[in-house]
């Protein structure tokens, strides 16, 4: 199958923070493959922007050898030589006004009409990136800002950051890009309930006995210590991509597939999440921290150890039992877990059906449920686990077994990575999969009484060796209720 490649107009791309590590691993990779796959047109621009003082040659340099190491599968000479040609440079100091003149040199009033800033840095330099954007007069109607994930810590810092990016851009020209949406996973989710008369109308509490939402990592914090002990697993994860992945999976049917249609329902269901806060914690949330143990590539140090701090109480782990207080999922839980040194890397959102109201087969005959699993990460695909008789002669003997897409093998054409289609989705204006400020700051209000009862709670972190599945008391969170945690041998 030949994937059709529609070219994007012709665009001017600025990134700030261009010499660091979300630059070189993920944009610069995916701006290569979108080239390579002839979807820029001519006159397309794109310009580093960081404190380091590189000439234009040597940047360019620099991002090939990183593009050898982490686009490699796209790699031709010619190709990476004609896509350097596009790429340039600017020294430039966020917090002074030293190199703007440039980049204002740089990007001339006849320029093209797509123009879009890049803000690969941390969220306190947000506001003064857009106030030196302003100043120096960079800002046309076609401007666009793309910021990362987090928006701020809590809900005060959040929305003085989304004040300060809307005093000078218009809602409609801020991206806040969490990459997980990008994923055609995720996209597919959205395919499968509202393209398909067999789901949508079992959609609901009546039919779904709950939801499993689950983001699990084999690495630990990897240099980013500093970030993490300011953060933890419940605002670098939970905050932003699992609650993201728990709208889609229940948010309402919208009147069409465009940007404030779909943010209108996700937003609905933030605002319909049931309080979690010093009354409930303890009955809905585990915070694990993982200690020294094994992974795949043998021992490997305890989170104190790896952050340099033996007193931290920063957790890695997070389990939350979650209900949406609507007409729709009225009773049904929402497990979410999320956790760093776990013994599997896998994304997977699952989806349980409640079983038939009577088995005509005995009680000899265990029913399980039927399932649902849509993988985002690795494998990415879709998984409807059944019940079916096993063949052969003597008795009804039955078998759990999957219905099985994935997606490689199904459309046999490379699916590009999320910031692939998240950055060509911005130059064409297109916000479905970015987040609106009032989602952001709705799910900060949700987040902040967690945060809160733990600091008031006298219970630390719980402990888990490193190459395990978190806490104990994790699985006993789902174990209360009659169930447990799914598995890919289930």
């Amino acid at each position: 199958m030949v994937s059709r490649i529609v070219k994007v107009a012709p665009f001017d791309l600025v990134v700030f923070g261009g010499t660091g590590d979300l630059a070189y691993r993920k944009l610069f990779p995916a701006l290569f493959r979108r080239f390579h796959d002839g979807q820029f047109s001519d006159g397309t621009r794109i310009i580093g922007a960081a404190r380091h003082d590189y000439g234009r040659e040597a940047f360019r340099e620099t991002v090939a050898k990183t593009l050898r190491q982490f686009a490699l599968e796209a790699i031709k000479d010619a190709d990476l030589d004609a896509f350097l040609e596009l790429v340039d440079y600017v020294s430039l100091d966020i917090g002074s006004d030293a190199g703007w003149n440039v980049l204002a040199e740089r990007l001339p009033e006849d320029a093209n009409e797509v123009r879009a800033f890049y803000l690969a840095t941390g969220p306190d330099r947000f506001g003064a990136v857009a106030a030196q954007l302003a100043a120096y007069g960079l800002i046309t109607p076609g401007s666009r800002i793309i910021v990362e994930k987090p928006i701020g810590r809590d809900a005060a810092s959040a929305a003085k950051i989304n004040d300060a990016l809307g005093a000078v851009f218009a809602e409609n020209q801020i991206y806040r890009i969490d990459h997980y949406l990008g994923k055609e996973t995720v996209q597919n989710l959205m395919a499968l309930r509202f393209a398909n008369a067999l789901f949508e109308p079992l959609w609901n509490s009546g039919h779904i006995e709950s939801v499993e939402i689950t983001v699990a990592e084999t690495i630990g914090v990897e240099g980013r210590g500093a970030y993490y002990e300011t953060s933890g697993a419940l605002r670098d994860m939970v905050q932003n991509h699992l609650l993201q992945l728990l709208c889609l999976v229940a948010m309402e049917p919208p009147a069409a597939f465009e940007a404030d249609a779909v943010r209108d329902e996700k937003l609905k269901v933030l605002k319909a999440l049931a309080p979690i806060d010093a009354s409930n914690y303890e009955a809905c949330v585990v915070r694990g921290q993982y200690r020294a143990g094994a992974s795949a590539t043998g021992a490997v140090p305890g989170y104190p150890e790896d952050v340099g701090n033996p007193g931290t109480h920063v957790e890695t782990f997070v389990a939350l039992k979650v209900f949406v207080n609507n007409w729709r999922w009225a009773g049904t839980p929402f497990y979410l877990r999320t956790g760093k040194r776990l013994p599997k890397r896998v994304s997977e959102l699952i989806v349980s059906f409640r079983n038939v109201r009577h088995s005509i087969f005995g009680p000899e005959v265990k029913i399980l449920p039927t399932r649902l699993v849509v993988r985002l990460q690795p494998d990415e695909g879709i998984k409807l686990w059944l019940m079916l008789k096993e063949p052969g002669a003597g008795g009804m003997r039955m078998r759990h077994v999957p219905l099985d897409m994935n997606f490689a093998e199904a459309f046999q054409i490379y699916a590009p990575e999320a910031y692939e289609r998240l950055l060509m989705d911005v130059i064409r204006g297109n916000a479905t999969l970015f987040m609106r400020r009032d989602e952001v700051e709705a799910a900060w209000a949700w987040i902040d009484p967690i945060r809160e009862a733990w600091n008031q709670s006298p219970l630390e972190p719980r402990f888990y060796l490193a190459g395990t599945w978190g806490p104990a008391s994790a699985t006993a969170l789902v174990e209360r209720d009659g169930r447990s945690w799914y598995e890919e041998s289930n």
